[in-house]
């Protein structure tokens, strides 16, 4: 049995004039520490499938489950970090204040929750700055924070949505790096939405594609590279670039699949 199933999962969305299909039919499975990242064509239902992955939305049709047990609302054992670090951090909170958030309603001593807050902040690079304010640091170092907020929480699975999309291209690599050494030291399972293929790549060790909306998956890609994985020595690999390039083949397609449809209708 996998970690987390995802079982003929669709969803649909009432408007005024009709009933939209974000996602058809949707079935794949993570397995216990594994890294696995989803990439889809730009408005394909990535976001809306992570969400009924969360709890925080229920599927109109099939299942998620974590551990055996169906997700009917965010688990007990599961964080989400998102796209948009700045509206999850609370600007007038310090960043050791932050951190501390998801812990309030745990019943922890509080010298666990000091080495909590501060071997989280240590495992991101932030130890120097738990007593700054999120308005005193850069994006990069502000995504940091949220990743150290889920971590403190000590969550078994890890969901992350597109969480470095709005960093510049060396922070995002650095991120990048950061998540592969934090799947290592806390042992967690992850699960990352990205519409990049080269992090996809880079990152996982499958990546899954979806199609066209309502989307389904086109493919599961296993991503057999060496470990630990380097941004220059691992994306000069040969193999690396065969993978990349089919899993973008992959999406290239299915978009064009739904320009396709959309001309046609």
């Amino acid at each position: 049995m996998r970690r987390l199933e995802v079982r003929n999962v669709s969803k649909e969305f009432e408007s005024r004039s009709n009933i939209v299909k974000a996602l058809g039919d949707i079935t794949f499975g993570v397995d216990t520490g594994e890294f696995v990242c989803i990439v889809g064509p730009s408005g394909c239902g990535k976001t809306t499938l992570l969400r009924a992955i969360a709890g925080l939305d229920r599927p109109s049709t099939g299942s998620v489950t974590l551990d055996g047990k169906e997700v009917l609302q965010p688990p007990e054992s599961m964080a989400v970090v998102f796209q948009d670090y700045r509206s999850s951090l609370m600007p007038w909170m310090t960043v050791r204040k932050n951190i501390l958030l998801p812990l309030r309603h745990k019943k922890l001593p509080a010298g666990e929750r000091r080495q909590r807050i501060e071997e989280s902040a240590a495992a991101v690079g932030l130890s120097a700055f738990l007593d700054h304010y999120p308005w005193q640091l850069s994006g990069g170092m502000q995504q940091r924070v949220a990743i150290a907020r889920a971590i403190a929480y000590r969550p078994e699975v890890l969901l992350m949505d597109e969480p470095f999309a709005s960093v510049d291209a060396q922070t995002r690599a650095d991120l990048e790096d950061l998540m592969l050494k934090i799947r290592d030291q806390f042992g967690i399972t992850i699960l990352l939405v990205t519409h990049d293929v080269d992090e996809s790549v880079y990152l996982a060790n499958r990546v899954v594609v979806l199609g066209n909306r309502p989307s389904s998956v086109v493919e599961e890609v296993t991503v057999d590279l060496p470990t630990p994985r380097d941004q220059i020595e691992t994306k000069e690999l040969a193999e690396f670039s065969h993978l990349r390039a089919h899993v973008f083949r992959l999406v290239k397609n299915a978009s064009k699949a739904n320009n396709a449809s959309q001309t046609a209708a």
